[in-house]
């Protein structure tokens, strides 16, 4: 495999790992919720925190498209 299309697979596939961690992350979140007992409103806190690192995530893809177009 060449670099440049060993490249092109790495591109291409890391949006779709991070997709995948981040619901194995709400899994495991949503399962030490009902473990802990952290009722609605504590697993609903622990959701949005996850929620707010996949909008950082996002916000960076979005950013580093940005600044990629304009150089």
């Amino acid at each position: 495999m060449t670099p440049d299309a060993l490249e092109d697979l790495i591109e291409a596939g890391t949006p779709w790992m991070i997709g995948g961690l981040v619901l194995f992350m709400f899994f495991i979140v949503y399962g030490i919720a009902k473990e802990s007992k952290a009722g609605k409103e504590g697993t609903l806190w622990l959701l949005a925190v996850l929620c707010m690192g996949v909008v950082g995530y996002i916000a960076k893809v979005i950013l580093e498209f940005v600044l990629k177009q304009k150089l």
